[in-house]
């Protein structure tokens, strides 16, 4: 089939990539390269470099794809609450302009890599039959891009599906982007020598899961029957960490030597977030086989490889006052 990703240069997108193509499909996607990298584009895919938002560009390149996966985001959470508009605009914009385009292009099924930003302050773990209550701007437009997938959807005839990952870790994770990932940015300042910032008293609760074991949900998702009109979590439910926790096992895995600085809470930042699997084990066939330790150790491994990096500023801060994190007010990475 041919198979069209959206952030096909980003973290998920390329590994998705690289799975498709080893099925035997054909693959064609397109970056900004906001957030993405071109080295991680595989050699035997067809890439573009356009932007979500551009619906012509969007119709022209996805005419003829069968499956469209929309992995492209810009997966700010906590600079949504700073950056709003640039945020809104590229995930609920870029997320519907995709959603026609594919449509238009006579796709059959749209698989959307929605976020757990979705639940918000939902008890805990968040279960996919739970009304949304996104707490930040980048959860509010998530679940806008999903209600604009199912009216489209219903609409056109074309099926739909929506995976909810957990935080998702692994190799080629962006590590130089001060802004998210939390792992990755940790691990990047303890190879330099230098300490990593955590928010608040670091007891904010997750669950990460390894890149290898969410693509086995997406692609049952793509390319069976199985999860369709379905909102789907995919990730761990049985290692709940602290950040705190998280800390301390990548300064095992560093073997660095110093000890976390603290900062003030990030505003609106959910104090517990993760959810329950069980859908995905029923629906999807998901199980965990990589835990977090070897989730951290694929990051180190990797930032040894290409060496650590100066963190890249790209993005602009549209709102500046008193809540601002420092870290990114005053450029402490």
């Amino acid at each position: 089939m041919r198979i069209f990703i959206t952030g096909i240069a980003g973290f998920l997108g390329s590994h998705l990539a690289e799975r498709l193509l080893g099925l035997g499909h054909q693959v064609v996607g397109c970056d900004s390269l906001i957030g993405g990298e071109l080295v991680n584009v595989p050699a035997e895919a067809e890439f573009y470099q356009y932007d979500c938002r551009d619906f012509n560009a969007m119709a022209k390149v996805m005419k003829g794809a069968e499956i469209v996966y929309h992995c492209a985001a810009t997966a700010y959470e906590g600079l949504s609450v700073f950056a709003p508009a640039m945020v809104m605009d590229n995930i609920v914009t870029g997320s519907v302009s995709v959603f026609s385009a594919a449509i238009a292009g006579g796709a059959r099924r749209i698989v959307f890599c929605s976020s757990m930003a979705r639940y918000g302050t939902n008890q805990v773990p968040f279960l996919e039959s739970y009304e949304p209550r996104p707490q930040d701007p980048y959860g509010i437009a998530k679940v806008a891009a999903e209600r604009a997938l199912v009216n489209l959807a219903q609409v056109h005839g074309v099926e739909w599906s929506i995976a909810v990952p957990h935080n998702i870790i692994g190799a080629r994770q962006k590590f130089d982007d001060p802004y998210r990932n939390v792992a990755s940015i940790m691990a990047n300042l303890m190879l330099q020598g230098r300490s990593p910032y955590i928010y608040g008293d670091g007891e904010q609760s997750r669950c990460f899961s390894h890149v290898d074991d969410c693509l086995s949900c997406l692609l049952a998702m793509g390319l069976t029957r199985r999860g369709l009109s379905e909102i789907t979590n995919i990730g761990p439910d049985e290692e709940f960490v602290s950040i705190n926790h998280l800390f301390r096992n990548l300064k095992e895995i560093v073997g660095f030597e110093g000890q976390a600085i603290h900062l003030k809470d990030r505003p609106q930042e959910v104090k517990h977030a993760f959810c329950s699997s069980t859908k995905a084990r029923e629906v999807l066939g998901y199980r965990t086989t990589k835990g977090l330790e070897e989730g951290l150790r694929d990051i180190v491994g990797h930032i040894r490889t290409v060496g650590p990096r100066k963190f890249r500023y790209h993005l602009d801060l549209e709102i500046r006052n008193d809540r601002t994190p420092r870290t990114w007010a005053e450029r402490l990475m």
